[in-house]
């Protein structure tokens, strides 16, 4: 069985994460779009889906606003996840994963845990640009596919905590939420690209 999960992580180191419009630095200054992107969307689209995960959603969210101040780990996202899934503990899983209605299965190996940590770490690189290491966040989420339910969400969640670390907060999400293939470079550098039209476009609102 393929294992894309691997594949991934060969994939991840192929991408020209330095290369995307706009260098490290940029912006320069705080991006808060008028409204906040990924509340609209949980308030609405995840409301209208089902009002008590919702609710769930938005109390993760409030946690990761208001706890910007260390690193991304799996401690984090775990904590994070409690609150989405509404349970006592969010271990990382303990067998093999599947998505996209099974066309795509993630394995597990003794260093998993381990990997997807040194992974998160990334998050910290400055070197990159803001909009590649939110969207390789999010992939990286995805694909490692830590917890037994809720990994989009989780994967959201982590997009927007490092752009709020940066004091980033898009006015829209919607457009992120597409499946991307594991074996795919383009589209993960298209998603980094589709990171900072959506940070363009939100300062263009709010000036």
């Amino acid at each position: 069985m393929i294992d894309h999960l691997r594949i991934w992580c060969e994939v991840r180191e192929q991408v020209p994460w330095h290369d995307i419009r706009h260098g490290p630095g940029w912006p320069h200054g705080p991006v808060l779009g008028r409204r906040d992107g990924l509340v609209h969307r949980i308030t609405t689209v995840e409301h209208a889906r089902d009002p008590v995960r919702a609710r769930r959603f938005l109390a993760a969210y409030d946690q990761v606003r208001t706890g910007t101040a260390g690193p991304l780990d799996f401690a984090l996202l775990a904590q994070w996840q409690r609150t989405v899934l509404a349970v006592d503990h969010a271990p990382f899983r303990s067998g093999p994963a599947f998505a996209k209605g099974g066309r795509e299965h993630y394995g597990l190996d003794s260093d998993t845990p381990a990997r997807f940590d040194i992974c998160l770490a990334g998050t910290e690189d400055h070197t990159l640009p803001i909009a590649s290491r939110a969207a390789r966040a999010y992939l990286d989420v995805c694909f490692f596919h830590p917890f037994t339910d809720g990994n989009a969400r989780s994967a959201l969640l982590a997009l927007a905590f490092v752009l709020a670390k940066a004091n980033i907060v898009l006015d829209q999400v919607g457009p992120l939420v597409v499946h991307r293939p594991a074996d795919d470079p383009d589209s993960a550098r298209g998603l980094a690209d589709l990171v900072v039209t959506l940070i363009e476009s939100t300062q263009r609102r709010s000036g």
